[in-house]
């Protein structure tokens, strides 16, 4: 593996871990795809450093499952903004 997708890949999880940043948010952050940020977690991580790895997994799986209420929460403020244009 290159030296900088290593570098990258411990980047990306101190941001997630430090910031408790969604993958969506990493991925736009970094300037790389969300695929790639799931990727370099998941298996490229797990190689480099994997007690980095774990806990950049537990605060991806918290906020993969919690992503229903904030898309709820973000439909809401959707509507709520939308209605008062209206009037």
């Amino acid at each position: 593996m290159k030296t900088y997708i290593e570098e990258r890949a411990v980047e990306v999880a101190n941001f997630i871990i430090n910031s408790n940043a969604t993958v969506r948010e990493t991925a736009k952050k970094f300037g790389i795809s969300k695929s790639t940020v799931h990727k370099d977690v998941t298996e490229r991580l797990v190689k480099i450093n994997p007690n980095l790895a774990g806990e950049a997994r537990r605060v991806l799986e918290v906020n993969k499952s919690e992503r229903h209420i904030r898309g709820g929460m973000a439909t809401k403020e959707k509507y709520l903004h939308s209605h008062v244009k209206k009037l």
